[in-house]
């Protein structure tokens, strides 16, 4: 396989574990926002509507991990010469402080944050990554 072709597929696996890291991130945000409207005693619909997005926040949060890990295999083929270290085991936490299951709302708004949080930084050495997997196509 020629090295073009592991770059593109590369940044293919980049842009898709963006997508998810994005989707993830909003998600969360907007379950966020519900779960302080359900703790000012926004009653039944809120709490549907928090638990709904919670859900959908859980499954792309999976898929995002697919995705970091499926985007770190990737990088494997074109190592080379280029310094692209993804430590997926560090980046996939974001998700590991979401599923540790729901004990109060008030520190599921907290670990709501921490997520976000550590899908901020996994997106961001993503996006560094795949800077320089384009700089190395373009040469």
């Amino acid at each position: 396989m020629n090295r073009e072709k592991e770059l593109l597929e590369a940044l293919d696996a980049a842009d898709a574990a963006l997508a998810h890291l994005e989707r993830a991130d909003m998600l969360l945000r907007s379950s966020g926002r519900w779960g302080w409207l359900d703790m000012l005693g926004g009653g039944l619909i809120v709490s549907l509507l928090k638990h709904g997005e919670m859900s959908d926040a859980r499954r792309e949060l999976q898929a995002a991990q697919d995705a970091v890990r499926n985007f770190g295999r990737e990088l494997r083929d074109v190592q080379g010469s280029l310094d692209l270290n993804l430590e997926t085991g560090d980046l996939l936490g974001f998700a590991d402080v979401f599923f540790d299951g729901l004990l109060a709302d008030a520190l599921m708004q907290r670990r709501i944050e921490k997520a976000r949080d550590g899908i901020a930084k996994a997106a961001g050495r993503i996006r560094e990554i795949r800077s320089l997997l384009e700089r190395e196509l373009d040469s």
